[in-house]
């Protein structure tokens, strides 16, 4: 029996001549890996447009568990505004979907995480300005769907400083990270109002949070978008 879902586009990789096998977060079967045929042939530009990262789609789809199945239907239920015309907010969404490619496995229905992430990505869509704290504040209530959360500063401080080299440089490490420890809260407070003084602070505290990321979440691995993200907002 056929499912009708909304679904979130993560990542895809190419299969056969003019195939891929794309993954997406849908609201009603959780993480699913889908094969979608002619989509890289000749003049198929557009189709292949619908399946790049974070792309809002509703689908019809083959129901499945666990493997490979197919898409009946699909159309992108809310076309980008902004993002494909700024090079800084696509940098972001391309960061922010690896990371949810990386940390969201469940492959069930978790409505409250598919609309986190449903309405986050309309909301950045729509934002033209004050973004530039959008992906840490996403991050932390990311963490929060995920089940570790972000307690305080003072203790992802703490945990990511012990994680680097152990309890025999812990001092070092704290001592370098502290710094950032009154920005890093005021983040937690309230990330979209938080005034970070530069794009130096706020690329250290994305680096903060991403190892702390990858003390939660096995086999998370290196962030390959990171230093790309990393290189556009240092301004």
């Amino acid at each position: 029996m056929l499912v009708k879902t909304r679904g979130i586009v993560l990542n895809y990789i190419k299969f056969k001549e003019s195939s891929i096998i794309v993954r997406i977060y849908t609201e009603e079967l959780g993480l699913q890996s889908y094969i979608v045929n002619s989509v890289r042939k000749k003049g198929s530009a557009s189709r292949i447009a619908l399946f790049q990262p974070f792309t809002l789609l509703d689908m019809v789809v083959y129901p499945g568990k666990g493997g490979l199945t197919r898409i009946s239907e699909y159309k992108c239920s809310h076309p980008f505004m902004t993002v494909p015309y700024d090079i800084r907010k696509s940098s972001i969404l391309l960061f922010l979907s690896e990371v949810v490619s990386r940390t969201v496995r469940e492959e069930e229905e978790n409505r409250q995480l598919f609309s986190f992430l449903h309405n986050a990505i309309l909301l950045f869509d729509q934002m033209e300005t004050g973004f530039e704290n959008f992906h840490l504040a996403f991050l932390i209530q990311l963490a929060n769907y995920l089940g570790f959360g972000v307690p305080s500063a003072d203790e992802v401080i703490t945990q990511v400083a012990f994680e680097m080299g152990g309890a025999a440089s812990l001092g070092n490490n704290l001592m370098q990270l502290q710094q950032l420890e009154p920005y890093l809260a005021e983040v937690i407070r309230d990330a979209e109002g938080a005034k970070l003084p530069n794009g130096k602070i706020r690329r250290e505290l994305l680096q903060l949070l991403v190892r702390y990321f990858q003390l939660h979440v096995d086999q998370l691995g290196e962030i390959k978008s990171l230093p790309v993200l990393s290189e556009v907002l240092s301004e």
